[in-house]
């Protein structure tokens, strides 16, 4: 059932065109999370058949993307961090907690925003820690913009490629995120191991 309503939020929006695309990823990347490939594998289908632009879907994507991204960063930077400041320690955090995890972004910020763009099930939640840790806006920026534009064009290509082939499209999903993610690993290990030596 709620498939279908996505299904029928998504065929509504597409009426509205490239407006639609960036309204359903700005959705998506806040605070209602739903597969953004409902919105960008149609709309990488549609481009293949030449009634969309495959430039006009990115722009439109990763900037909706990054109003989205921006509405948890700035939720978590403003409310999130004077009421953790306040009851944090009511849910065992610790002012020594939040100094910590902003001692971390400052350090590590971009590659985690990075690859946390890229990983389903974290793309919309990276932006929360990144605000409470006041995360660098211009590189929070940046690395947002990256790792969802990356991840769109995956999805739209797999559109373009694809079409309407579901099944197709849903085991190329599967193999291309385990893909990924198994590529994030690889970059994580070498990234700290280069940080570890570089502290020494």
């Amino acid at each position: 059932m709620i498939h279908e309503l996505a299904q029928q939020l998504v065929d509504l929006i597409f009426d509205w065109g490239y407006l639609g695309i960036f309204i359903m990823m700005a959705i998506e990347s806040s605070f209602i999370p739903f597969p953004s490939e409902i919105v960008l594998v149609p709309a990488g289908y549609l481009a293949s058949k030449g009634e969309m632009d495959i430039t006009y879907i990115m722009m439109s994507a990763v900037s909706g993307s990054l109003v989205g991204a921006f509405v948890n960063y700035y939720l978590a930077l403003t409310l999130g961090r004077k009421f953790l400041l306040r009851y944090g320690k009511y849910f065992f955090i610790s002012h020594e907690a939040l100094e910590k995890m902003e001692s971390y972004f400052k350090k590590h910020g971009h590659i985690s925003t990075f690859s946390g763009r890229l990983v389903p099930g974290i793309r919309q939640l990276i932006s929360i820690p990144a605000g409470l840790a006041k995360m660098n806006l211009l590189e929070f920026t940046l690395f947002t913009t990256l790792g969802a534009g990356i991840w769109a064009l995956i999805l739209t290509l797999l559109g373009y490629y694809i079409g309407e082939n579901q099944e197709l499209i849903k085991e190329y999903l599967k193999e291309i995120t385990i893909a990924v993610v198994a590529v994030l690993l690889i970059i994580g290990v070498i990234y700290f191991r280069y940080q570890n030596k570089k502290g020494k």
